[in-house]
C-alpha cells in the first residue's frame, strides 16, 4: 500500500469514529495520531486501517481503548515547577488584586487529564486566600473530552508516586491518607467543577481571569489551534492571563493574546475595544431631580461638540454667536461673554479673514464656502487654517444658521514647503536614486525572500517542537506502562524465585537421589543425593543427554523404563541394578521411573528416584508384600 492510500484509509476511519461516536480528530496533528491509532492497532495484531474499522465494528468495546491511546493523558503536580512557582508569586496576586473582595475569581483548567493540574491551582490560591475565601470566591472548570480521565479526576485518589512534586507540608495540609491512597481534601476540593468539553465544539467558559491549558494546543493543526485560541480570547475577561505548556508559542497570535513571561508561556489578552466601552460618560451627576430624554440629548450633544479637534463657531440667522467649541475659544481668545454678542463685533469676523460676506454668501446660496491655508499670525507663532463655512439646515431643509470651522493645517503647510524645497534636490537625485531603487528593489525581494524562508522555517521549527513534545508524553505514557509490566513481572519473578527455593529445599531433604530429565532425556534438575551418590556436580549434569552419562550406575538399562513412562507406556518402572557408589563401593541401586506430568495430565519427561539397596531393604519389601 502506498503512502496516499494509507492516508486516504486513515481518513475513512476518523470519519468512522466522528459519525459512530461523535469524536472528531480532524484538527488534530495527523503523524502522531497515525502513530497512536497504529499503536492500538499493534495490541490487537492488525496491520491495515480498514480491518481496523472492521474489527471497531465488530468489537465496540474497543472505541475506549482506542480513545485511551490516542488521548494522551499525561500530567502531575505542579509539573515545571519553575513556571507554577512565577504563576504562585506574578500572576495569582494580579489576579487577586484585580477583584474586590466579594466578587468571584473564575478558572479554567482545559484538558485536565486525571485532575492533577486542576488541584494543583486549588492548592495555591487556598495558600493565597485560605480555604474559606478559596470555597467562597473561587470557580476552577476542569474539563476535558475524555470521560474515564474525568472520573479518575473526580476520585481526587493518588499513589504517593504521584505526589512526589507536592512539598511535604502541602501534602499534609491538602491531602488524607487513606488504604495506601492520598485523596485530596473535601473543603478545597468544593471549589473544582468537574465536566467533559470538546474544545473544538462546545462553547468555551467565559468571564475567566485565568485560563490553564497546558500541552494539549500542540496536539492541534494550525488552522484549528486559530479557531481554539479565538475561543481562548472570548473566554477571558479583559485583564484574564492564558497559561500554556512550554511548547506552545503563540507566535503567530499577536493580535490575541501579548506575552507576559515567554519563558513560562503566560500571555495576557489583548483588548478587542467594542463601541459601547468607547463612549465616555459625559453627562455630569444631576441635582436629583429627573433628567428629560431631550435634555439629557441636547447635553451629549454639546459635549461631543465641544471635544471636536478642530475649532468649530455656529451663528444664527441674525449674525448673533450662538456656540463655540474648546478648540475655538484657545485658538482665537473667545470668553463665555462673546457668547450672544452679534458676529460682526468680535475682531474673528474679520481676522484672520473677512467672514462676514461668505455668511451672507453661505445664507442667500446654501451652499459651504472654502478657503484655504489662510496666514494666522498668533506671535511668535504663525498658523495656517482651512476655513470652512457650512449651512446647517433642519429638518425639511430649512435654514438655521452657519456653521464656521477652523481646521489647523500649519504643519500640513510647512510640509509642503519642505517638499517645494527638496523637490529641486531630488530632480538633481533623481537618476541616481533611480539606480538605487532597482538595487533596492532587488535586495528586498532577496531580503522578503529570506524572511519568508526564515518564517517556514520558523513554523517548521515550531511544529517539530511541538512534535517531539507530543512524542515525549507518548514515551512517558509507553514509560509509565513498562514501569507497571516491569512491577508485575518483578512480582512474579519473586513469587517463582520462593516456589524455586522451596521446591530445592525439598529435592536437598530427601535422602534418595533425584534426577529429572525432558521428553528428550536431557538431565533438568539432579539434586544432591544424587551428586553424593555418583560424584557428580549439578552444575556439570544439567543440561547433559542422561544415557551418556559416566556414572556408576549402567544408565543403558535404564533406557527402556524411562521412555515407557515418558511415552506414558507405564505409570512406573522399578528396577535394581548393579553400581558402584563414588567412594568406589559396589552397591545395588534400586531405580524407579515415573512420568513427569502437569495438572492436564501432559507428560513433560520423567523423574529418577535413585537409592541404594540391600538385604534389609528386600526383606521389608517382602513383609509388605
Amino acid at each position: 500500500m502506498n503512502d496516499v492510500e494509507k492516508q486516504q484509509q486513515f481518513e475513512t476511519l476518523l470519519e468512522f469514529v466522528k459519525q459512530n461516536r461523535g469524536f472528531d480528530f480532524s484538527g488534530y496533528k495527523h503523524p502522531g495520531l497515525m502513530r497512536r491509532v497504529e499503536k492500538r492497532m499493534q495490541a490487537v495484531s492488525l496491520t491495515n486501517f480498514g480491518d481496523y474499522i472492521d474489527y471497531l465494528e465488530v468489537h465496540p468495546e474497543e472505541f475506549a481503548l482506542l480513545f485511551n491511546t490516542v488521548l494522551i493523558n499525561v500530567t502531575s503536580f505542579f509539573r515545571e515547577p519553575l513556571a507554577w512557582e512565577y504563576l504562585a508569586n506574578e500572576i495569582l496576586p494580579q489576579v487577586i488584586n484585580n477583584k474586590t473582595d466579594n466578587q468571584p475569581i473564575r478558572i479554567w483548567s482545559a484538558g485536565c487529564a486525571s485532575g492533577e493540574e486542576a488541584y494543583t491551582l486549588a492548592i495555591l490560591l487556598a495558600e493565597a486566600l485560605g480555604i474559606e475565601q478559596l470555597q467562597r470566591r473561587v470557580k476552577i472548570y476542569a474539563t476535558d473530552v475524555d470521560e474515564e480521565a474525568l472520573a479518575h479526576a473526580r476520585q481526587a485518589s493518588y499513589s504517593a508516586k504521584d505526589l512526589e512534586a507536592i512539598a511535604p507540608l502541602l501534602r499534609e495540609k491538602y491531602f488524607e491518607l487513606t488504604a495506601n491512597r492520598y485523596v485530596f481534601r473535601n473543603d478545597p476540593r468544593r471549589a473544582v467543577i468537574f465536566g467533559r468539553h470538546d474544545l473544538l465544539q462546545d462553547a468555551p467558559i467565559s468571564r475567566l481571569d485565568l485560563l490553564v491549558c497546558r500541552n494539549t494546543l500542540m496536539y492541534f493543526n494550525a488552522e484549528t489551534q486559530s479557531r481554539v485560541l479565538s475561543r481562548f480570547h472570548f473566554a477571558l475577561s479583559e485583564s484574564g492571563f492564558l497559561f500554556l505548556g512550554k511548547a506552545e508559542m503563540l507566535l503567530t497570535h499577536a493580535n490575541l493574546f501579548t506575552p507576559g513571561n515567554l519563558k513560562f508561556r503566560i500571555f495576557s489578552k489583548v483588548p478587542q475595544v467594542a463601541l459601547r466601552n468607547q463612549l465616555p460618560m459625559l453627562v455630569p451627576p444631576g441635582n436629583g431631580e429627573s433628567m428629560t430624554a431631550f435634555s439629557r440629548y441636547v447635553r451629549l450633544r454639546e459635549a461631543a461638540f465641544d471635544t471636536t479637534l478642530a475649532a468649530q463657531i455656529v451663528v444664527d440667522l441674525s449674525g448673533t454667536l450662538i456656540l463655540t467649541n474648546e478648540q475655538a475659544r484657545t485658538l482665537f481668545a473667545l470668553t463665555p461673554k462673546d457668547i450672544g454678542r452679534p458676529f460682526h463685533d468680535l475682531e474673528l469676523s474679520y481676522r484672520p479673514i473677512e467672514l462676514r460676506a461668505p455668511i451672507e454668501e453661505v445664507m442667500t446660496n446654501r451652499r459651504p464656502v472654502n478657503f484655504r491655508e489662510v496666514e494666522w499670525n498668533t506671535q511668535p507663532q504663525l498658523h495656517y487654517l482651512d476655513i470652512q463655512v457650512v449651512p446647517l439646515l433642519h429638518n425639511g431643509g430649512a435654514l438655521v444658521g452657519v456653521s464656521i470651522n477652523f481646521s489647523d493645517v500649519t504643519r500640513y503647510h510647512r510640509l509642503q514647503e519642505e517638499l517645494q524645497r527638496s523637490h529641486q534636490e531630488l530632480e538633481t537625485a533623481y537618476e541616481e536614486l533611480q539606480s538605487t531603487n532597482e538595487e533596492l528593489e532587488t535586495t528586498n525581494e532577496e531580503l522578503q525572500s529570506t524572511v519568508e524562508e526564515l518564517e517556514t522555517t520558523n513554523e517548521e521549527l515550531q511544529s517539530t517542537n511541538e512534535e517531539m513534545e507530543t512524542m515525549n508524553e507518548e514515551l512517558q505514557s509507553t514509560n509509565e506502562e513498562l514501569q507497571a509490566a516491569n512491577e508485575e513481572l518483578r512480582q512474579r519473578t519473586d513469587e517463582l524465585n520462593r516456589t524455586n527455593g522451596f521446591l530445592a529445599s525439598i529435592l536437598t531433604s530427601l535422602r534418595i537421589g533425584v534426577v529429572v530429565v525432558d521428553r528428550n532425556l536431557s538431565v533438568q534438575i539432579w539434586n544432591r543425593c544424587a551428586e553424593d551418590l555418583w560424584g557428580l556436580r549439578a552444575d556439570e549434569v544439567v543440561g547433559q543427554f542422561f544415557l551418556n552419562l559416566e556414572i556408576g550406575l549402567s544408565v543403558e538399562q535404564l533406557k527402556a523404563p524411562i521412555r515407557s513412562v515418558v511415552n506414558n507406556e507405564a505409570e512406573s518402572q522399578d528396577i535394581i541394578l548393579e553400581a558402584v557408589n563414588r567412594r568406589g563401593k559396589a552397591i545395588q541401586c534400586r531405580v524407579t521411573c515415573v512420568p513427569l506430568s502437569s495438572t492436564n495430565k501432559e507428560i513433560h519427561g520423567g523423574v529418577l528416584l535413585m537409592e541404594e539397596w540391600n538385604e534389609a531393604h528386600l526383606r521389608k519389601d517382602e513383609n509388605n508384600n
